[in-house]
């Protein structure tokens, strides 16, 4: 800043020569000279108003937008602030239907060990080898006298492994804290549950995350800690699915077949009131995958709805009643199943080439004619069975809530020409999963809509998209009833039950093309009371063989039938069905007076 003087001689000199006051010019310069200072610090104050101005404006602005994003955000529990709070093991319930416990977390300690404050390692070694029988006490004598200072020993040990280790008394032996996923049924339901297993680790705290099944399915929900007091709830019946497993355990053994797998199904709501695949697993001790030979021979194998199987003359029924939704036939027609029959070339045989003749379509059925059905599918088109099917959802995976289920998509012709479709109708060139099959099933139990397959429990009927009329769906409830009292399926009658059904015996394909002379896929799909549908039950057996007699049995009239009669027998009680008389058609009498 240049200042000027107060008294500059370029003035004051020709002042005093003209006998002026020099003050008067003094006192002018100061007043100046205050003034440019007043002014400059007006300028700074000014500046400094403004950046504070700014600086709450911007505060101001970050609080506001702050406010709105978590307004507009969903509310979620913020994690623990503890020791490990980066970890967290939090890990909500899963609970059955009824609220009873499936799944839960449960406290106990991993071991570890710091070599470098251990005091005797030949000591401490010789232990744990003692405690856990499967260590090797060579490799633990390296990791201990090696320069390793950190190893796990044990991720998860039991209250009587921890006091054995605190015997030992070395203080190079630590333990951490630790939630471990626990399934106090063991086995039950494992191919639902799936299993859990450890994510981040650390000495104070281990993430439990999910890996198969709902536990992975609904793992960011499990993991929430918002959910930590509300429970997972399945449409599973915990005692229902013990009493099918036992059934159909017992059932695979009888009849020699190398893994099996059952549906029950709720036809208004689309709960799944049980599933079962064996063989299965414990979820406590979950095995590794298999990575070699055939993946569905392992205990991990989902058959429900990883099994995607040609299911035979269970897909009859959808044949018949397509063609009696759109009038091209009723229950009494008649159709000539005589052969011979070709089709693209290929001639179309009946089971151990029998000749049925004129049948009716309610006969097709009972008699599981292959002609018979294949006629009315030349009848209804391959455009219109392309349809059909699709809306019965037999074209992609099935929204069943595992993860399991979304590689279980079902197996369609390269080509649907008029040979696929004949084929398809009696369940052959077309590959679904049993829970497809069900699913289809439970539409016509309840009269025509579509339902999706649901682990989660709930509220009401939920019914979908309609896929034929009621009278179309009514009429095949009448001929699968028939089936059981006249045909194919007898022994699955149960007092009390009316069970209708129909059986699907399938040749089993061989991995490179072709089939096998001798191994089927034998299933039988069923509802109950045919009169009122409540339920739909399907039993597939893998290789069944029924020896009782002189020759060996593979149909599923002498196999899958009786399994699921037994099981009927045994759940329907559990569900709270009672036994009633089923309604017959009255005879037509007129009663005359004798007057």
């Amino acid at each position: 800043m240049t200042r000027t003087p107060l008294r500059p001689l370029a003035r004051i000199l020709p002042a005093r020569a003209a006998g002026e006051s020099t003050e008067a010019i003094e006192r002018e310069n100061l007043r100046a000279r205050h003034e440019e200072m007043r002014d400059r610090a007006r300028q700074r104050a000014e500046g400094r108003l403004l950046v504070l101005g700014l600086f709450f404006f911007c505060a101001f602005v970050t609080v506001a937008v702050r406010m709105g994003m978590l307004a507009t955000s969903e509310p979620v529990e913020p994690r623990a602030s503890v020791q490990g709070a980066a970890i967290s093991a939090a890990r909500a319930d899963i609970v059955d239907r009824k609220g009873r416990l499936l799944a839960t977390n449960f406290e106990t300690h991993a071991l570890y060990a710091q070599p470098p404050q251990m005091v005797d390692p030949v000591a401490a070694a010789k232990g744990l080898v003692a405690i856990f029988p499967d260590l090797k006490e060579k490799d633990l004598l390296e990791d201990f006298t090696g320069t390793r200072k950190f190893l796990w020993i044990r991720k998860k040990i039991s209250p009587e492994q921890m006091q054995a280790v605190h015997e030992i008394g070395d203080p190079g032996l630590l333990f951490g804290p630790r939630d471990m996923r626990l399934y106090p049924n063991g086995s039950l339901a494992a191919h639902v549950l799936g299993g859990a297993s450890f994510g981040k680790e650390g000495v104070s705290a281990a993430e439990v995350i999910g890996v198969a099944g709902v536990e992975k399915q609904f793992d960011e929900y499990l993991r929430d800690p918002a959910n930590g007091q509300t429970p997972l709830q399945l449409s599973l019946d915990l005692t229902v699915q013990a009493a099918s497993e036992r059934v159909l355990y017992g059932g695979m053994k009888l009849m020699n077949a190398k893994g099996a797998t059952s549906v029950l199904m709720d036809v208004h709501t689309g709960e799944v009131i049980s599933v079962v695949s064996l063989p299965h697993f414990d979820p406590n001790n979950r095995p590794r995958p298999a990575t070699q030979g055939d993946q569905s021979d392992s205990p991990l194998f989902n058959r429900s709805v990883q099994g995607v199987y040609e299911l035979g003359s269970a897909f009859k029924i959808f044949t018949a009643a397509q063609a009696v939704d759109l009038g091209l036939v009723s229950p009494s027609t008649i159709i000539d199943t005589s052969g011979p029959m070709k089709v693209g070339g290929f001639r179309i045989g009946e089971f151990r080439n029998k000749n049925y003749g004129k049948l009716s379509v309610a006969d097709i059925i009972v008699k599981s004619s292959n002609r018979g059905t294949g006629r009315m599918a030349l009848q209804i088109g391959v455009e219109r069975q392309q349809e059909f099917l699709k809306k019965l959802g037999f074209f992609e995976p099935t929204g069943f809530e595992i993860v399991e289920a979304r590689t279980g998509k079902p197996l369609l012709p390269k080509r649907w020409t008029e040979l696929s479709a004949v084929t398809v109708s009696y369940g052959h060139g077309l590959s679904s999963s049993p829970m497809h099959l069900a699913a289809g099933y439970a539409a016509i139990a309840n009269g025509g809509r579509l339902v999706a397959p649901t682990i989660l429990k709930q509220h009401g009927p939920r019914l979908g998209d309609r896929v034929m009329s009621e009278g179309a769906a009514r009429a095949a409830r009448e001929m699968l009833r028939k089936v059981v009292t006249e045909g194919t399926a007898s022994m699955a009658e149960v007092p009390g039950y009316a069970v209708g059904g129909k059986t699907g015996t399938a040749d089993k394909p061989k991995p490179r093309g072709g089939y096998y002379d001798d191994k089927v896929i034998a299933t039988f799909a069923t509802m109950f009371p045919a009169h009122d549908p409540k339920y739909v039950l399907v039993v597939t057996l893998d290789e069944p063989v029924e020896t009782s007699g002189d020759k060996p049995r593979r149909t599923a009239g002498w196999t899958a039938v009786p399994v699921a009669a037994e099981m009927i027998g045994r759940i329907a009680p559990l569900l709270g069905l009672r036994p009633s008389v089923e309604p017959a058609t009255l005879a037509d009498i007129t009663l005359t007076s004798s007057n």
